[in-house]
């Protein structure tokens, strides 16, 4: 790399960081205010917390690194043409053209490692997030309290004079379930503990006696450990593979969507980078430029289309690419190449 790609890179990474770190700061706060949802029905330590924002991290920089690039490349040419810097740069032999090779060639990396957050780190990210609140609605569940009527464990209605400090262990409990209308069970034990087995919520009762209630019969035993299991829809879900995450999107609609929403972003510095250069490379003294009107339009513009076409990735993701990138290359053309 020799020293005026250095310098544009350098200035490049200023404007980048300035704008990264305010972008990044934003989508924080909505994804936090959707971390902060997640509460008002489960209850979260702030570790806790911290382990839901980094499930959200990819997502996070997959939205905003593609636009940070895009915004700060135009904007650092933009300003380096408004100080005639540009124009000293192009006297030492250094063209547009080589600038673009350089930026291409970055974007394109660029562009490989949001695919590779995109393809891989999202779909395990949000398995894992979407377990965890599973599992977190499942201890809700049976967050029981002492001394509180209208508990359920499953099909069996709770009583408990006392829980523990960390509320899986407690005394005295009594649990009635009835089967059906002609025969109802009722379960006493001194003590009762709550455990996770594999994903599966278990209750274990120690000493107690089991009733068996119907209209002519009455049946008792006792027992010194007796488990009863939560129902199987409220296990947690294993993480599946990555392959079977996407294969989805053959019969869901959403997934077809993510699909081609997250192909498309993590490609958008490739496909915008000619744009970029085109808005930002202006002799300023003649050409005030477009830079804020033509970043807006091509962000709308692409971001439309994937909201458009997005049901469709066969369709969506070759096609959006490619009018992005030969429109690119074809207004670099006239912009650029003939005046400079």
């Amino acid at each position: 790399m020799n020293r005026i790609n250095k310098y544009l890179l350098s200035h490049f990474l200023s404007t980048f960081a300035s704008l990264f770190s305010t972008l990044f700061l934003i989508m924080s706060i909505v994804f936090f205010i959707q971390i902060a949802r997640v509460t008002a029905y489960i209850e979260i330590s702030f570790f806790e917390l911290v382990k839901l924002y980094t499930f959200t991290l990819p997502r996070v920089l997959l939205f905003v690194v593609p636009i940070a690039f895009f915004v700060s490349l135009a904007m650092m040419l933009f300003r380096l043409s408004k100080e005639n810097e540009t124009i000293v740069i192009f006297t030492l032999g250094h063209s547009p053209t080589i600038i673009s090779r350089f930026f291409l060639k970055f974007s394109a990396f660029l562009s490989v490692t949001l695919l590779i957050i995109a393809l891989v780190f999202i779909p395990k990210a949000s398995e894992l997030n979407a377990n965890f609140i599973d599992y977190k609605k499942t201890i809700a569940k049976l967050n029981l309290k002492g001394g509180q009527f209208g508990q359920k464990f499953s099909d069996w209605m709770v009583y408990i004079s006392e829980e523990s400090d960390d509320k899986t262990t407690y005394k005295d409990i009594v649990m009635y379930n009835p089967k059906n209308s002609e025969q109802k069970q009722l379960l006493i034990a001194k003590q009762a503990t709550i455990n996770n087995e594999n994903g599966v919520i278990e209750l274990k009762l120690d000493n107690g006696k089991a009733y068996n209630i119907g209209k002519q019969t009455f049946h008792v035993s006792e027992f010194k450990t007796l488990k009863i299991r939560t129902k199987q829809n409220e296990s947690v879900g294993l993480v599946s593979g990555i392959k079977e995450y996407w294969l989805e999107a053959k019969t869901s609609q959403k997934r077809k969507k993510d699909l081609s929403t997250y192909i498309l972003i993590a490609l958008f510095p490739l496909a915008s980078t000619l744009f970029a250069i085109s808005f930002g490379i202006v002799t300023y003294r003649y050409d005030k430029g477009i830079v804020y009107v033509g970043t807006f339009a091509v962000l709308f513009g692409y971001f439309s289309l994937i909201m458009i076409l997005g049901a469709k990735p066969i369709v969506a993701i070759p096609a959006i690419f490619a009018i992005f990138l030969i429109s690119s290359f074809f207004y670099y053309k006239a912009k650029i190449i003939k005046k400079y």
